[in-house]
């Protein structure tokens, strides 16, 4: 059940990407419709999976992978649509590649090493995407979709700003953590 909805977050990538990348792909009520369908199925796969006993490392990186792939699609998209540097998407792909490169093959475990900054940057990916879809949403209200899309514009900086202390932080890592008394590594 976790992994369909899961799956259903995937499904609704490409065309929530095209959409961003073209205004006139999905009316703004559906573009709307499907981040909030996305949101949601993130929001409650892994409260389900674990619910039901079917939490596995396999399903989180199915979950993790599948929340990449629709936030870099959609900012590519958004990027494609002059709306955010095309900088956002190539750091999370950066960020996102490291994550998963250090959880499994420098520190050798069976699932996703999680850090504090990754978690919380993972969560306002999504942001963008939502207030483009709300810029969109209000564009008969010139004044509140220009209000949006500058507070999108901050939101990006930062997000630029936290993707790349993030990444900065885990590459060092490995330097900071301290070695057991014992002389174990």
């Amino acid at each position: 059940m976790a992994n369909l909805l899961t799956f259903s977050r995937l499904l609704l990538a490409l065309p929530v990407a095209w959409a961003l990348a073209d205004s006139e792909f999905l009316p703004a009520w559906a573009l709307a419709l499907c981040l909030f369908a996305a949101i949601v199925s993130d929001y409650i796969d892994g409260k389900i999976a674990r619910a039901l006993g079917t939490a596995s490392a396999r399903g989180q990186i199915f979950d993790h992978a599948t929340d990449f792939l629709f936030v870099t699609s959609g900012l590519a998209g958004a990027a494609y649509a002059g709306l955010v540097p095309g900088l956002l998407p190539i750091l999370i792909t950066v960020a996102f590649s490291q994550y998963v490169l250090d959880s499994y093959f420098l520190y050798r475990q069976k699932s996703l090493r999680m850090s504090f900054l990754g978690r919380w940057n993972g969560v306002f990916y999504f942001g963008p995407l939502l207030l483009i879809s709300c810029a969109r949403l209000l564009e008969n209200n010139q004044w509140t979709a220009v209000l949006v899309l500058s507070g999108l514009n901050l939101l990006v900086w930062a997000l630029i700003v936290s993707t790349v202390l993030s990444v900065i932080d885990r590459a060092i890592a490995p330097f900071t953590q301290q070695r057991p008394a014992n002389g174990t590594p």
